[in-house]
């Protein structure tokens, strides 16, 4: 007897007719179950949504109360039976709160990995295998070419160009949910004492990642900084800010990014970087396969990334695999408008 899929790709994501759900959801639909808080996963506008309490709270802070019609928090590791199916949520290590989603039906179990990295972070709970008949996964950085070293590191090519040019500030861009909260906390793992500035985009959800226990040392904002204070300082901005007029408030400017695309030369010319830091909160080429051939499942469907290299790696390794083709998810804020994440631009 042929069963049906569990979840299957349609215009609104990927859609659970047995549970009456669709997992990040790119249009409003009844009932959305949201893998983390990225704008390009968790959107506003749904009848009601399920994630964990740490989602939640980061798609109030972005788009207001009224987010959803309803909303129910879960724990990981907690059950949840919606109508024929159960559904789980699991450490997607990716950002505070991100969760992949399993669900099953008793006979087969699926999971939806959302975006994830499998190297630690201190800012949120570890990636956890879960074992699986079919593997949703990204493939952000699908390629072998994207491997990545020590995101310490980086960090200290930061800290010694700041030792090497006291008279200049250091810009560092960072997508403001996650990146930037994990950069703040390899600098004072690295023993970086003084205060860190930050752009005014990053101010509310840096504070919420304090809020939630997370320690990230004295942060102060650079608009209440003068020209001449900033200088052998390090602030963190969203990466349209770094190159834009915003810019000369601070002296004599080293525009740095983190961010695994800055693994291509090209990439950090294109956008002007001097200093580009190799730091990732996806899963490199290597944390990709070793994460499939870790789940034990044997099909796996690849979406929004690299997807064919990766169905080809499957396939030489004897799974099935397929790419989803699903679109609408990426880099979530790199087009955001400063004005979205409440900066005045003062």
């Amino acid at each position: 007897m042929c069963l049906q899929p569990i979840l299957k790709p349609v215009a609104a994501g990927l859609c659970c007719e047995s549970g009456g759900f669709h997992i990040d959801p790119v249009r409003p639909v009844e009932r959305a179950l949201i893998t983390h808080g990225h704008s390009d996963h968790a959107r506003p506008g749904h009848g009601a949504v399920l994630a964990t309490q740490e989602t939640l709270d980061i798609m109030r802070l972005r788009y207001g109360e009224n987010f959803a019609g309803a909303t129910q928090a879960i724990s990981y590791g907690e059950n949840i039976r919606l109508k024929d199916v159960t559904v789980s949520f699991h450490p997607a290590g990716h950002v505070l709160g991100s969760a992949q989603i399993a669900v099953t039906d008793g006979r087969r179990r699926i999971v939806a990995s959302g975006d994830y990295k499998d190297v630690p972070d201190p800012t949120c709970a570890p990636f956890e295998i879960v074992p699986c008949d079919i593997f949703i996964t990204e493939a952000t950085f699908g390629l072998p070419i994207f491997r990545y070293g020590d995101a310490d590191g980086e960090i200290c090519k930061l800290l010694d160009s700041v030792s090497l040019f006291p008279e200049r500030a250091h810009l560092v861009g960072a997508y403001s949910l996650g990146k930037a909260q994990r950069v703040i906390a390899l600098l004072r793992k690295a023993g970086y004492g003084a205060p860190v500035y930050l752009h005014g985009a990053m101010e509310s959800l840096t504070r919420y990642y304090q809020s939630r226990g997370i320690d990230l040392g004295e942060l102060r904002l650079a608009r209440d900084a003068k020209k001449a204070e900033l200088a052998g300082t390090i602030t963190l901005a969203p990466p349209s800010a770094i190159t834009d007029i915003w810019t000369r408030r601070f002296p004599d400017p080293v525009a740095a990014f983190a961010s695994g695309w800055m693994r291509t030369r090209a990439r950090a010319r294109q956008k002007g970087i001097e200093l580009p830091l190799v730091i990732s909160d996806h899963a490199d080429w290597d944390g990709l396969t070793a994460t499939i051939a870790s789940t034990g499942a044997g099909e796996v469907w690849v979406t929004h990334g690299q997807e064919d290299a990766l169905v080809h790696w499957c396939e030489t390794k004897g799974l099935k695999a397929r790419p989803l083709d699903l679109v609408g998810y990426g880099e979530e804020d790199e087009a955001l408008p400063l004005a979205a994440e409440g900066e005045s631009g003062a």
